[in-house]
């Protein structure tokens, strides 16, 4: 299974590393998770540089993307020379996005006549993009979901992993990163925010 995870400049550390470090508890059943960046090197909001481990065409093959949000993403999503270089597809492969990653996949045609997620610094860019905006941490329909608020990645990060592994992997790999004393119930709440859209 290979997953991208979609990581602009400007990025929002929790975004990206969050569904980074959940999804990567599945790498001894074969699954490949990447930091997926449209250049060797990207810089993070708070001024984390870190190397990219796949160019952004890697997520046109991909079975799992998702899109990251960041302080820069109005204006990616408004830039051909990133933007044209994504061909994804909803028939095939499962996408998400956090937060502003949102506006990408509007800008990207994926939420024609879909309502979506997102933070309220973005919704009214969104808004403006013709999408619907809920007041939700989560919402998916097919192959497309959308969450908001920077630790709703965790809810990404549960529906790929109940949609291409099922609600147990998804269950032990949350239980894996919740706190102590509070893993049975974060589990529960993670996979309540996510099972009506599997």
């Amino acid at each position: 299974m290979k997953v991208s995870i979609l990581t602009f400049d400007g990025f929002n550390e929790l975004d990206s590393f969050i569904a980074l470090g959940i999804l990567n508890r599945m790498k001894g059943e074969g699954w490949q998770v990447n930091i997926t960046a449209p250049s060797t090197h990207i810089t993070s909001m708070n001024g984390v540089t870190i190397e990219a481990q796949q160019q952004l065409e890697y997520a046109n093959e991909a079975d799992i993307v998702l899109f990251g949000s960041g302080i820069y993403t109005r204006d990616i999503a408004q830039d051909p020379d990133v933007m044209n270089r994504l061909s994804l597809n909803p028939e095939t492969q499962l996408i998400g996005a956090q937060c502003s990653g949102t506006l990408m996949l509007a800008k990207l045609g994926l939420l024609t006549n879909v309502p979506a997620c997102t933070d309220l610094t973005t919704k009214p860019w969104v808004i403006e993009a013709g999408v619907e905006v809920l007041n939700q941490p989560f919402f998916a329909k097919d192959n497309v979901a959308t969450s908001g608020g920077c630790v709703a990645s965790q809810y990404l990060a549960t529906w790929a992993l109940c949609k291409r592994a099922g609600e147990k992997a998804a269950s032990e790999a949350i239980h894996y990163v919740a706190p102590v004393g509070e893993k049975e119930e974060t589990v529960e709440r993670s996979l309540k925010a996510v099972l009506a859209y599997i």
